[in-house]
């Protein structure tokens, strides 16, 4: 059997124990799926030497292949970063269970009693780029939505994925809960993701975590439904009516706390009316904090700090210390602008004038649609989901931050008394 098949055949048969395993999951109760993530911070805990012991393999395999001290500090676990994985555990284990809610439960004139219940998605499959804390953090979050979970992380981080995944699936099985409802893939050879993308017989969902290349290549290549955001090109709108004491801290905030995260600020549009005025402030407060501007033709102008903007530029995700700047003359030039250039993901107007703080909530196609708030909002932490798996900037079946309630779907329940179809 060639390496090939060999692959198929493993990643297959994968798919097929989670698919097994995703049913028994369905019939946890809240209790026990809190035990079972509590015990999961535990076993970290108790397991820290091993986990830090294959995670130094991959941090000695990095820097052998070169990899930045950035990359190397997202790729080590620390005891600090193990203490705040332990930590979103039990975060987690806190959380309202969303799965057997029941909505909407009302009575039709035929005497039928029909409502709408959560239930868990099945299995989802996750392919990522990130630290390897996401493999706890995304295992959890599946875990109490009662879904199974496959997941492929960065071939610099198997050895510290596949230690967790082991540490997690001891107590699974300690539980006698199917281990197999927390899977790693254990080869780093890229076909393994091209064959996980062909399970649509038994993966519900694929979460594409990372670059705008991995996602594109995931949504190409997939037979699965899949969950996706391509990048973060978001905006701050200063309307004519702002008030300069909360827009300047607002677009300091957006765009320098985090600079290379996606809800960060790429693009700054001003009004026309007030322009003059308010650009010269903004930029310079902006420029203090190292921030490039490059700007459009009357930005130029009104500030010569601001670099001419190449037609590149617009509609670019920087995830660095550069913004463009454009001067707009009115709210409808914005939103075309936004609609133009933006990425769904999170837009935001600065006004005192209510109609036109509630058209650009009505208008703007984001996830986020914000009034005088910093960007860096759109976060299911900050938002108060508790925790996310990832943002998305699709609308089936979520739109935004995904937390527990986006990890389950709704299914139709009815209670009847002997009703027949006439």
């Amino acid at each position: 059997m060639s390496q090939e098949q060999e692959i198929e055949k493993s990643i297959r048969l994968m798919a097929e124990k989670a698919k097994l395993a995703s049913r028994s999951l369905m019939s946890l109760s809240t209790d026990t799926k809190n035990s079972l993530l509590r015990q999961m911070a535990v076993a970290l805990e108790e397991k820290k030497q091993f986990i830090q012991q294959q995670n130094q393999k991959d941090l000695v395999a990095g820097r052998g292949k070169g990899l930045s001290a950035a990359m190397l500090d997202r790729l080590e676990l620390s005891d600090k970063v193990l203490a705040a994985m332990i930590t979103g555990l039990l975060e987690v284990a806190a959380l309202p269970d969303p799965v057997g809610e029941v909505l909407n439960l009302s009575k039709r004139p035929n005497g039928l009693m029909v409502g709408r219940m959560r239930v868990p998605l099945g299995v989802i499959g996750m392919i990522y780029e990130s630290r390897p804390n996401v493999t706890v953090d995304a295992a959890a979050l599946c875990l109490k939505a009662g879904n199974a979970i496959i997941l492929r992380g960065g071939s610099e981080a198997i050895h510290s994925n596949l230690a967790l995944a082991e540490v997690l699936q001891d107590v699974l099985a300690a539980f006698k809960i199917d281990s197999a409802a927390i899977q790693v893939i254990p080869t780093t050879d890229r076909a393994a993701v091209k064959v996980l993308l062909a399970q649509d017989e038994f993966i519900d969902l694929i979460i594409p975590r990372g670059g705008e290349g991995l996602i594109r290549f995931v949504c190409e290549s997939s037979r699965i439904p899949v969950l996706k955001h391509y990048k973060g090109v978001c905006h701050v709108f200063v309307d004519k009516s702002a008030d300069p004491l909360k827009a300047t801290p607002i677009i300091i905030n957006s765009k320098t706390q985090r600079p290379g995260v996606c809800n960060a600020l790429e693009g700054l549009l001003v009004h026309r009316d007030i322009a003059a005025g308010y650009l010269p402030v903004i930029a310079e407060a902006l420029q203090s904090a190292n921030v490039e501007l490059r700007g459009c033709p009357e930005s130029v102008a009104l500030v010569a700090t601001i670099k001419s903007a190449m037609p590149s530029d617009w509609g670019t995700e920087f995830l660095d210390l550069t913004l463009c700047v454009k001067v707009v003359a009115s709210i409808d030039e914005a939103m075309d602008y936004i609609a133009k250039y933006g990425s769904q993901h999170t837009e935001v107007i600065i006004t005192e004038d209510y109609s036109n703080a509630q058209r650009f909530l009505a208008e703007v196609d984001a996830s986020a649609v914000m009034i005088n708030a910093s960007t860096r909002f759109n976060d299911g932490g900050q938002l108060g989901l508790g925790a996310e798996i990832g943002i998305s900037t699709t609308k089936l079946h979520a739109y935004g931050p995904m937390g527990l309630s986006e990890l389950t779907t709704q299914k139709f329940i009815i209670y009847g008394a002997g009703q027949v179809r006439s």
